[in-house]
């Protein structure tokens, strides 16, 4: 299904991708140089190779998507990585964000609430050379056993903000999560500040498909 090789053809609408949303205001260089040097096609059917490097978000099955390169990117950026930070991913999806965390140095814990897409995934990415801790459940309760995180960034837009997930950040993290409804959602970043206390920034729309679950829809 998945053609594994990174031909000339596209590296070259990778370069071209990396413009554009850089273009778009992305200004971080190691997200960037992510984005770069990942491989989205391979997270395609092969004959989508021309869709992989576009813009967008695109059907992976499951009434599920690989995010738009730029929300990617964005949410990274947001993100602030630091190598072997320890990150909780809420929806692991395709695998593309993760891998993009991984890239950037993360130690990443990865959650899926989807069976089939966990399957797909959890065979998948490791043949790319991408390892994060992978977990099956209810993502909008976080991962306790694990925490705390040094940030947490949820893939799938969310009714309001989960209050399981800022309990699993530690001192000075970052949650990055979208929050609206089920059409479309702000990106919202909470710095824990202390045990009761946190910081919150807004940035404007996005699309997310939805996050499944207890705290979700």
């Amino acid at each position: 299904m998945n053609n594994l090789e990174d031909s000339y053809k596209a590296k070259g609408l990778r370069r071209q991708l990396v413009k554009e949303i850089e273009g778009k205001g992305i200004k971080s260089a190691t997200v960037l140089s992510a984005i770069g040097k990942m491989p989205r096609h391979v997270f395609f059917d092969s004959i989508f190779l021309e869709h992989a490097y576009e813009d967008k978000a695109f059907p992976i099955g499951e009434k599920q998507t690989i995010s738009q390169p730029y929300t990617v990117a964005f949410q990274s950026e947001l993100l602030n990585v630091s190598k072997g930070d320890k990150i909780l991913e809420i929806g692991t999806g395709s695998g593309y964000q993760a891998a993009i965390l991984l890239e950037l140095g993360a130690e990443v814990f990865t959650i899926e609430y989807n069976q089939k897409l966990f399957q797909k995934t959890i065979e998948f990415l490791p043949k790319l050379g991408y390892n994060p801790h992978f977990f099956e459940g209810d993502g909008s309760l976080g991962l306790p056993k694990h925490a705390p995180y040094d940030s947490i960034v949820v893939t799938a837009g969310a009714p309001n903000v989960p209050d399981a997930l800022i309990k699993q950040l530690k001192i000075g993290g970052v949650l990055v999560i979208p929050v609206g409804d089920q059409k479309q959602q702000k990106m919202i970043v909470i710095k824990k500040l202390s045990q009761n206390k946190a910081s919150k920034k807004e940035f404007s729309h996005f699309s997310f498909v939805p996050l499944l679950g207890k705290d979700g829809w």
